[in-house]
């Protein structure tokens, strides 16, 4: 199989380097146990520290912050009595599964086949690297949709231009989870970061309001760079190391590539029209001021909007419905039972994915319950604020603690929520607004999410992976994605530095200074 661009594979120390990761990382045990066994260390710890008394304010509750001993008596039995809630319960789990029933009926119909075979005849395989970047970005606007749609796609559409389907995986890897906080489109991580940033603000000025599309523009422009850099990085640095890596896997379960016959395009067109028609009727329904589809206060975009909590439904029934007309169009499914053969097919290439969320929420539940996370991320945050550096250094400092509370505390807004009453007031007493505050935590919480397997869709990925590699494992996956991880953390911050130098607004009603001047 030939490669594009050709570029010659990688030597000296950053290939030994990412070589050594890799190996190691591989060595790893399988995910599943790694998940078990940081949660009975997470339980052995938080038996430990829950003697201890910590000075530290939880600003969540106000007062000081207290570990859970997760071995007394009352939380073991917690914990087998809610283990069945806490894994159904787990919010990826449900997302994945709901959303890979529809693309499993137009995956196996044939209707995404035909539609990459179409526009890979109009797109110019030099852009290929940014286009999918750029997909991977927008997608952040349908909240987990990247994750199970452009990640996986990315990875066939890189195999059947003749590159390396582990090179589009983590160009698209690194534009949905790298890049989370880059996008040209607002969505609903903006009003729900806002939220926490004006009452972190409130807390010195009871009076600020915070707008919340007050990001809007920097992360409109963060979009152009983390393109530009991560196809450099994709076509400069990953794709010449995987240049020796074999493809290993079942290949001939991936889309056939040749092409597309006069019957396949009508059933295509037929079922793009149904689609479109489909959205079409979405975006009438959510028009109206009084749409049943808006939040209370009428917004669309905000998380409480019945529109964002039905956006996988959504998904589901976008890749259903045009799926099942293409198959019975063009003869791939001649009854409801292929259809439902065709579901039962993608389920069965999950059964993976679910061993390991499995054990990924029981983590999960135990590190949040243990208060270990948030006792890391508050005492982070006072060291930084004692050092009283610069503020530009400050800045870089918020960037940076971010990225490494983020390796253990994933959710966004659960990690604003400990970090945002501290940094807020603390930058608003240097002179600087919540609103650049809000932007270096943003920076940081995006940089470090493709390198930490703690993250629940990572374990996703790496079985995206391993449907082209077979022994792809933990270590291959970080190797990968490291470069985008570091140049995103360094780039990213020296950008926003740079943006904040050249006085560019942040987004709408923002400012760099407080009190605004």
């Amino acid at each position: 199989m030939s490669q594009s661009p050709e570029t010659a594979a990688p030597s000296g120390a950053v290939a030994r380097f990412l070589n050594g990761i890799e190996r190691v990382g591989n060595k790893l045990p399988d995910p599943a146990i790694i998940f078990l066994s940081a949660m009975l260390l997470i339980w052995f710890l938080s038996w430990i520290f829950s003697s201890t008394t910590f000075d530290a304010i939880d600003p969540r509750t106000g007062e000081a912050i207290v570990i859970h001993n997760l071995l007394s008596g009352d939380s073991l039995a917690n914990f087998l009595a809610n283990m069945v809630k806490t894994f159904t319960g787990f919010a990826p789990l449900g997302v994945v599964l709901v959303a890979m029933l529809g693309v499993g009926v137009a995956e196996h119909s044939g209707y995404i086949n035909t539609g990459l075979k179409l526009m890979l005849k109009r797109t110019p395989q030099a852009l290929l690297t940014p286009s999918i970047i750029l997909i991977a970005i927008v997608s952040h606007t349908a909240t987990d949709a990247g994750y199970v749609l452009v990640i996986p796609l990315a990875g066939v559409i890189f195999y059947a231009m003749g590159r390396h389907p582990l090179a589009g995986i983590a160009a698209a890897f690194a534009g949905v989870s790298g890049g989370f906080s880059a996008n040209f489109i607002p969505s609903g991580i903006d009003p729900l970061l806002q939220s926490f940033t004006q009452s972190a603000a409130q807390i010195i000025d009871p009076d600020i309001a915070v707008n919340p599309l007050n990001n809007w523009f920097f992360t409109s422009a963060s979009s152009l760079f983390i393109i530009l850099l991560g196809w450099y990085i994709t076509d400069k640095i990953i794709e010449p190391r995987l240049k020796n890596t074999e493809i290993d896997g079942d290949t001939n379960s991936l889309p056939s590539f040749d092409e597309v016959n006069a019957k396949e395009k009508r059933a295509f067109l037929a079922a793009s029209g149904v689609m479109l028609s489909g959205i079409a009727l979405l975006i009438f329904a959510a028009s109206g001021e009084d749409s049943a589809l808006r939040s209370p206060s009428g917004a669309l975009t905000e998380f409480s909007a019945p529109l964002m909590q039905s956006i996988v439904p959504l998904i589901f029934l976008l890749f259903w419905i045009p799926g099942a007309v293409y198959g019975f169009l063009v003869g791939t499914f001649k009854s409801s039972k292929d259809m439902i053969d065709a579901m039962s097919k993608s389920m069965g290439s999950m059964a993976y994915y679910i061993v390991m969320a499995f054990f990924c929420a029981l983590f999960i539940s135990a590190f949040s319950q243990s208060n270990l996370g948030a006792l890391l991320a508050i005492e982070g945050a006072e060291v930084l604020k004692a050092l009283a550096l610069p503020s530009s250094v400050t800045v870089v400092g918020i960037i940076f603690l971010t990225a490494f509370v983020n390796l253990f505390v994933g959710s966004s807004s659960a990690k604003w929520a400990l970090l945002g009453p501290i940094f807020v007031p603390m930058l608003m007493q240097l002179g600087l607004s919540p609103d650049l505050t809000q932007a270096a935590y943003r920076v940081g919480d995006s940089s470090s999410n493709i390198i930490t397997p703690l993250m629940p869709y990572f374990p996703l990925v790496v079985v995206y992976c391993q449907k082209y590699v077979k022994n792809t494992g933990i270590g291959t996956l970080i190797a990968l994605m490291i470069p985008y991880s570091i140049a995103f953390l360094v780039g990213w911050s020296i950008f926003l530095l740079a943006y904040w130098g050249l006085s560019i607004p942040l987004g709408l009603q923002s400012s760099y200074i407080y009190p605004a001047g």
